[in-house]
């Protein structure tokens, strides 16, 4: 019966030490027959298929052995998007709802506003903001797994991004100086030495989008440096930031210009984004 193989599931993650064993059980078992968490409630008595069962045990192997829980989804919700996910692509989290709502602040402010989006992965800023704000949203990728994530994201969410191939690194000569109202950037932060010692499900995410050098700030420097000079006349830089990186990133900023800095912070109290504005010189 559905409630049978939704204990067992539940008991194999449970004793596998994973944080959320009843959350994720059910999350698989909705995967597998459809049935969302209420409804497995009412029709727990049901019994799976045979094939429904073989999937089910799959999935919960391979779960154990760390493999996201978003990647065996294949899609995860951000602001209410749903978002295709996979292997190659960053999984959208709730921390980037920070940075989301300082971009969406500082838009109300200017209408029929442009935004470009750097490192976007899934896309999930981007499609945020365009649907959100009505803001005309590029979006710039180097990966060929996440840019196709991030067009099949645009195209199901019907969001009005532009998706562009290209390494946030070297592309910015390809983008007109004064021609955006925003840029906004979730960057690879992690120091490189700190990689081996995520959390085993992180380890499976591409590293070109964890990787932040060997301070962690490569690119919020190479942003800061090459990107702000797209920026119109009072226009914002929006960055995710890593634990402990607000006062090393707000220098950056602050030397290259920037007024008016400040951080928002996420659930755990971190200073988890930043905003700047460009003055008009």
């Amino acid at each position: 019966m559905l409630k049978d193989e939704l204990r067992k599931c539940r008991d194999r993650l449970a004793a596998a030490g994973l944080e959320a064993p009843d959350f994720e059980a059910q999350c698989l078992v909705e995967h597998v027959t459809g049935y969302s968490r209420t409804a497995q409630i009412i029709r727990g008595g049901e019994a799976l298929s045979s094939a429904q069962t073989k999937r089910l045990d799959e999935l919960t192997e391979k779960r154990l052995t760390h493999y996201p829980l978003q990647y065996l989804l294949g899609s995860w919700s951000f602001m209410g998007f749903e978002l295709e996910v996979g292997q190659g692509v960053l999984i959208p989290r709730d921390d980037t709802e920070v940075a989301v709502g300082l971009c969406l602040d500082f838009l109300k402010t200017r209408p029929q506003s442009r935004v470009i989006d750097l490192c976007s992965g899934s896309g999930a800023i981007a499609i945020a903001l365009a649907c959100l704000s009505g803001a005309e949203v590029t979006a710039v990728e180097l990966s060929d797994k996440a840019f196709y994530f991030l067009e099949k994201n645009i195209n199901s969410n019907r969001a009005a991004v532009k998706a562009a191939k290209g390494d946030v690194l070297s592309c910015h000569a390809d983008y007109e100086d004064g021609s955006y109202d925003l840029i906004v950037s979730n960057p690879p932060y992690i120091r490189t030495d700190e990689l081996p010692t995520l959390q085993p499900e992180v380890r499976f995410e591409p590293k070109l989008a964890l990787d932040g050098g060997e301070s962690g700030y490569d690119f919020y420097e190479a942003i800061v440096k090459n990107w702000s000079r797209k920026l119109k006349p009072n226009g914002a830089l929006v960055f995710e930031l890593g634990e402990g990186q607000a006062a090393y990133v707000s220098e950056l900023m602050r030397a290259q210009g920037f007024a008016d800095i400040r951080t928002a912070l996420d659930l755990g109290g971190e200073q988890r984004a930043i905003i700047g504005t460009m003055l008009d010189k």
